[in-house]
């Protein structure tokens, strides 16, 4: 299809928006779904439990470290660099009320040194139940204080329906990156949290750009037809959107090849977020816009009126 000056072939994306939205409604049904029956493994930064720091007087293993671990009754535990290659963090689960923080302290400390003479426990610290639901609390507080801020901002910087539709893109990812980690059991920990935050940085920057290029071509594309319009603009955009992603991708491909057990859920969350923010931002967004009717004369009312000024007599 051609379009006037413009050139080149258009996309029709919107024709497949009933199947990308049947697509999209069943994924989320899914991830309620998941959230009712298997629900998120939260990690201890939300439950709560024991931090052990761990000192070696040489650059510690821990492929080895989780492996002694293991062995000893700690298969569970988390085990991260802390400082420096010297020093380690473990972090247990509760073990019971009656099981106090020093005392499995001690054990991680015993099971170590029969693998390594020179471990020294730096400190243990114990993160109750109470605290950890303050984090979930204000974590989700988190999410919904962005998703309002970003309601508003679209809607005075663009249009109320483009609004709807970049916070329902924003829902939509941030429910199925949520689904995944409930349907593969993953851990989910402040990280975690903080890469949905990304992801819904991301997506909405790529929304933004979507809905300027619209903007700017109901204003000098010739067309009464919505759709066509939203098509063109997707076209357009579509070289700089896979741009951004791939690049975007191959470097969170490393981190989750070989960034190591710690950011693995990290790039996990931002690896899938990055892949379904950009789809959100052409197929739900644009069609959300879409089916709450908007239409050229929502974005440029201010011309409208310009135009018609222009044609009143002068007195």
């Amino acid at each position: 299809m051609q379009i006037l000056k413009l050139g080149g072939r258009t996309l029709g994306f919107m024709s497949l928006r009933k199947v990308a939205m049947s697509i999209s409604t069943l994924l989320i049904l899914a991830s309620f779904a998941s959230f009712f029956v298997k629900g998120l493994n939260f990690g201890l930064d939300f439950t709560g439990g024991t931090a052990v720091e761990v000192g070696f007087a040489q650059p510690a293993d821990l492929k080895k470290v989780r492996s002694v671990l293991a062995e000893n009754g700690f298969a569970d535990a988390s085990v991260q660099l802390f400082g420096s290659s010297q020093e380690i963090l473990v972090r247990l689960a509760p073990r019971g009320d009656d099981v106090k923080a020093e005392v499995i302290g001690n054990q991680v400390i015993d099971a170590l040194k029969i693998a390594d003479s020179s471990v020294v426990m730096r400190r243990i610290e114990f993160v109750g139940p109470s605290v950890g639901e303050d984090l979930k609390e204000q974590g989700g507080l988190a999410m919904l204080t962005a998703l309002i801020c970003i309601l508003i901002y679209v809607a005075f910087r663009f249009e109320w329906r483009f609004a709807v539709g970049a916070v329902a893109a924003l829902l939509h990812d941030v429910i199925l990156t949520l689904g995944l980690f409930s349907v593969l059991g993953l851990e989910f920990d402040l990280t975690i949290l903080a890469a949905i935050l990304a992801v819904i940085g991301y997506s909405l920057n790529d929304t933004i750009v979507v809905s300027d290029r619209i903007r700017e071509n109901f204003r000098k594309v010739r067309i009464d037809d919505t759709v066509e319009i939203i098509d063109i603009s997707l076209t357009q955009t579509l070289n700089r959107t896979l741009v951004t992603s791939i690049t975007t991708i191959l470097v969170l491909i490393a981190l989750f090849s070989w960034g190591g057990q710690t950011i693995h859920g990290f790039a996990t969350a931002l690896l899938f977020g990055v892949f379904i923010g950009t789809y959100s931002s052409v197929y739900v967004a644009s069609a959300v816009a879409i089916a709450m009717g908007v239409s050229k004369e929502d974005l440029i009312p201010e011309v409208i009126e310009k135009e018609g000024a222009d044609l009143d007599p002068m007195p």
